[in-house]
């Protein structure tokens, strides 16, 4: 894909400014930069949603181009098979028809029905598109979803999912990816990057979440007012070059400003300069005028400043014995846990696993189905919504901040809103503009502005990361250090986590909850070294249970008297026993390796429990087995 001298205006200056870009096949680019820069319309354009005003843009014909979204699909109507199938758009249709006519003729196998399913395979058969269908089969496997299962069912992680499998199924030349990560648990995340990793088309792909950036990009794209630069290299790489050509802008800056400053006191001279004034000094002066008027300066960070609450007590949270049943979902289960005041910890687990329900439970919003919950004293809550709820589209900025008022007050003092709004990076022009307009990370930068109005010394935060600039990002990371209230927060960035949290509460499933000390980081390395610790003392079981065997091998000399022959039977076993051995051997390896990896004890014991006992009855079986051949081949040595 070829960009040109390519410009996008929404008002001025544009938003895109002749910029050329090149995407080379099986390149992995990251497009970086602040909220509202224009990252997403720049995929909209390549993917042919939005037409350049200006420039050209060059695709080979016959390349596919598929695109997801920043937010879950909206229109939730129909099931996951058919939002899926609609990214295959040449033969959608068909394949939708025919997935339900199976389903109906499996209640209703009629004449009329077995007919319309003969005319649809033969319409398949004739676009060559069964390997279609399998392709969308293979991709709801690989994401855990199930055809037939209604879009308006799903939560906003799970409808992600389905958007990412409808980018996924078309296997497209270029695949555009905006904040791909969005709504999705750590597991996922790293399913997505292995994916990614072995994907055989090229990528474009706009994330916030650094380590996903950091293991994925072969290239850095950063839009910057309007102009982009590529960055080959790794992430690293980019945030050194990036901060050295900011420098050296800053100094030509500083620059061109004296020389600006000098020739503005000239022109001001008096009439003796004037007589002998010199007329192509003058016009340069208009030159350097105009190429300042029209210099775009680099955006300042947010400044984020919270509301502090007063002091709560000690204890926080305490609960004994909590159980809490949803429909016959075990989702808590003799649950003992302290939070006192300055705790900030995260919640780790996968999506559905019941961490909004924990922090609902201890808010007092639910009922527990068993134990007691205690609950400290003047606690003051602050809650961001990963759904934006608190945002009504309809009003203006200015508005879902000060409500028709014109000031706003923050610890003691009063501030005027477009003061506080520009702390957030919003520029007067914008404060009067429908919240509806904003992209997502301006809308998660105003949920923060909004959030930090109000007084807290508890801060619960879920998925505050969604759709943030890096920049703010990091700003949002010291405030929350630096926070003297307690914080729960639910988010699936690795980074954040480890750069944030003192402790982590594990959701394991089945209602089994852990805390660790530390970040994810902290908790990963102690799973690891779990399972690494079971796979060595399975391995010595397995030596041991071979030694044994060894030690009991029977006397095979002459001097036994042993006299007894092999019969038939025992000859045919003897051949047979070394392929039964082989095979119970890859079995056993393939279990050790299942039981090895580094999330397979977060799974639930449904899960685990049945593999180790496999695992057990395998090694007992083999143990069997060596005997079994030491004492045939004991007996068929006496025999020669």
């Amino acid at each position: 894909m070829q960009l040109k001298n390519a410009s996008i205006l929404f008002g001025q200056p544009p938003l895109l400014d002749k910029i050329a870009l090149n995407i080379q096949s099986g390149e992995r680019v990251c497009v970086v930069g602040r909220n509202g820069s224009g990252k997403s319309t720049l995929l909209k354009v390549i993917a042919g949603e939005t037409k350049l005003d200006e420039g050209q843009m060059i695709l080979p014909t016959g390349t596919v181009v598929s695109r997801l979204p920043q937010d879950p699909p909206q229109d939730i109507s129909g099931d996951i098979f058919d939002y899926v199938a609609e990214g295959l758009e040449d033969v959608a249709q068909i394949l939708k028809d025919y997935h339900h006519i199976i389903n109906i003729i499996g209640g209703d196998p009629s004449e009329k029905n077995l007919n319309r399913m003969q005319e649809l395979q033969e319409q398949l058969d004739s676009r060559n598109a069964w390997q279609f269908e399998q392709r969308i089969s293979n991709v709801l496997t690989q994401l855990q979803l199930e055809p037939d299962q209604m879009l308006s069912e799903l939560s906003g992680g799970w409808r992600r999912k389905a958007a990412l499998a409808r980018a996924l199924v078309s296997e497209p030349d270029l695949l555009l990816l905006d904040e791909p990560t969005n709504h999705l648990d750590i597991d996922m995340v790293q399913w997505l990057e292995k994916a990614l990793l072995n994907y055989n088309g090229a990528i474009i792909f706009i994330s916030h979440d650094r380590a996903f950036i950091r293991k994925l990009a072969t290239r850095i794209v950063d839009i910057d007012r309007g102009q982009v630069v590529s960055y080959p290299g790794n992430y690293e790489t980019y945030l050194e070059q990036k901060a050295h050509d900011l420098e050296v802008e800053q100094t030509s800056n500083r620059e061109f400003d004296k020389k600006l400053a000098k020739e503005e006191v000239w022109i001001r001279q008096g009439i003796k300069a004037r007589r002998t004034r010199n007329e192509g000094r003058v016009r340069a002066l208009k030159a350097l005028r105009d190429e300042y008027s029209s210099r775009r300066n680099v955006t300042g960070n947010a400044v984020i400043n919270r509301n502090a609450g007063g002091k709560s007590g000690k204890r926080i949270f305490e609960t004994d014995g909590l159980f809490f049943n949803f429909e016959d979902k075990l989702l808590v289960e003799n649950l003992n846990l302290l939070i006192t005041r300055g705790e900030k910890i995260a919640l780790i687990g996968g999506n559905g696993c019941g961490k909004s329900t924990l922090i609902k439970l201890l808010l007092g919003e639910l009922e527990a189905s068993q134990g007691d919950i205690f609950r400290g004293t003047n606690i003051e809550v602050a809650y961001f919504d990963q759904h934006r709820t608190a945002l009504d589209l309809d009003k203006s900025v200015i508005d879902v901040i000060a409500d028709g008022k014109r000031e706003v007050t923050i610890n003691g003092n009063t501030r005027h809103v477009m003061g506080y709004l520009q702390d957030y990076l919003f520029s007067p022009e914008h404060v009067n503009a429908p919240v509806s307009t904003l992209s997502g990370g301006e809308r998660n930068r105003l949920v923060l502005a909004k959030l930090m109005l109000k007084p807290s010394n508890l801060l619960v935060l879920d998925e505050p990361t969604n759709d943030l600039d890096v920049e703010t990002l990091e700003l949002l990371e010291s405030l929350l250090v630096d926070y003297e209230g307690t914080v729960l927060l639910v988010s699936h960035d690795r980074e954040f986590v480890d750069n944030v949290v003192t402790s982590s509460l594990v959701f394991e499933g089945n209602g089994i909850i852990k805390q660790f000390v530390g970040g994810y980081t902290d908790m990963r390395n102690w799973y690891d070294e779990k399972a690494l610790s079971e796979k060595k003392m399975n391995e010595g079981v397995v030596m041991r249970t071979k030694n044994n065997v060894e030690r009991e091998k029977p006397v095979t000399s002459a001097s036994t008297g042993s006299h007894k022959k092999l019969s038939y039977k025992d000859n045919k076993e003897l051949e047979d026993l070394p392929k039964k051995i082989e095979k119970m051997e890859d079995e056993q390896k393939g279990l050790q390796l299942q039981v090895s990896t580094s999330d397979f004890y977060q799974k639930g014991a449904d899960v685990t429990q049945p593999v180790l006992d496999k695992l057990a009855t395998i090694e007992q079986l083999l143990s069997v087995a060596y005997k079994r051949w030491d004492e045939l081949e004991s007996l068929q040595n006496n025999k020669q």
